[in-house]
């Protein structure tokens, strides 16, 4: 199958356009830039060039390939609103294309982007083999910049590794490999329709995190209250104090898919995170 990948040179994205290639679908992978192109043909894939905000590019990909997987997003903070509206264009332009082919196309679930998931779901009835996987907070491993990565940086400005309240509230995960495998399976078999749930494990409990921070970077273990989170946390304030406890039983069953890679705690453990 041709594949063609949006967000390809991406932290996700080059392990998914890896697992692709060894199970021998072609890949073509959406970039901006010269370097990422090299990234993408020394993987083994072929460079469109191209970004979010360029629909023409977006539709082309679509057009010659017999598959997208769109992983693209802007995070933008500090006009995430945007950031949606953007997703949301990407998928109505990369769906319109796929409209009566039958095709896979896989996107991927974002906080408060009901309106892309909810575009998703339209193709799913227009002919098209639409899925929507949603990402546990985590996906770590080598080269995450996502939540742990920030968690750590804020112990060591602050002196100290914080939980909030007693730390019970959990946090689900997976391994950046087991994310590639499931959006592979995911393309050469999942439903139109589908909801998935890319979650290695079903909750963590927030302060053993926080422990683990701690006793790595020789710091104190803290507990605070809700009403000191975001002064301590900053963005992540408000997500650091949820208890997200999520199931992929369902997920696994349909697709056959097995996290299979370390846990998150063993990979704090393994110290790559604070190198």
């Amino acid at each position: 199958m041709r594949v063609f990948v949006t967000g390809a040179t991406g932290y996700i994205g080059t392990a998914v356009v890896r697992e692709l290639i060894q199970a021998r679908h072609q890949v073509m992978g959406l970039t901006r830039t010269d370097s990422g192109a090299a990234k993408l043909k020394e993987a083994g894939a072929e460079a469109h060039s191209g970004s979010l905000d360029n629909l023409d590019s977006l539709r082309n990909g679509a057009a010659i390939s017999d598959g997208v997987i769109h992983l693209a997003f802007k995070h933008d903070f500090s006009n995430f609103a945007a950031s949606l509206a953007l997703d949301l264009q990407a998928i109505e332009a990369i769906g319109e294309v796929l409209a009566g082919s039958g095709k896979p196309f896989l996107t991927t679930a974002h906080a408060n982007g009901a309106a892309s998931d909810n575009a998703t779901m339209a193709f799913a009835k227009r002919n098209v083999r639409a899925s929507i996987v949603s990402l546990a907070p985590s996906v770590h491993g080598n080269g995450d910049k996502g939540f742990v990565p920030r968690l750590i940086q804020i112990a060591r400005e602050k002196g100290f590794s914080a939980y909030i309240g007693d730390g019970a509230n959990r946090w689900p995960a997976v391994h950046r490999l087991d994310a590639a495998r499931l959006f592979r399976l995911a393309l050469e078999n999942a439903p139109a329709g589908s909801r998935l749930d890319g979650v290695g494990e079903e909750g963590i409990p927030f302060y053993d995190i926080a422990n683990v921070i701690g006793r790595r970077l020789n710091l104190p273990i803290v507990g605070i209250s809700r009403e000191k989170a975001e002064a301590h946390f900053g963005f992540l304030g408000p997500i650091a104090a949820l208890d997200l406890p999520r199931s992929s039983i369902r997920t696994q069953e349909l697709l056959d898919w097995k996290p299979v890679n370390v846990t998150l705690i063993s990979d704090l453990e393994n110290g790559h995170y604070f190198d």
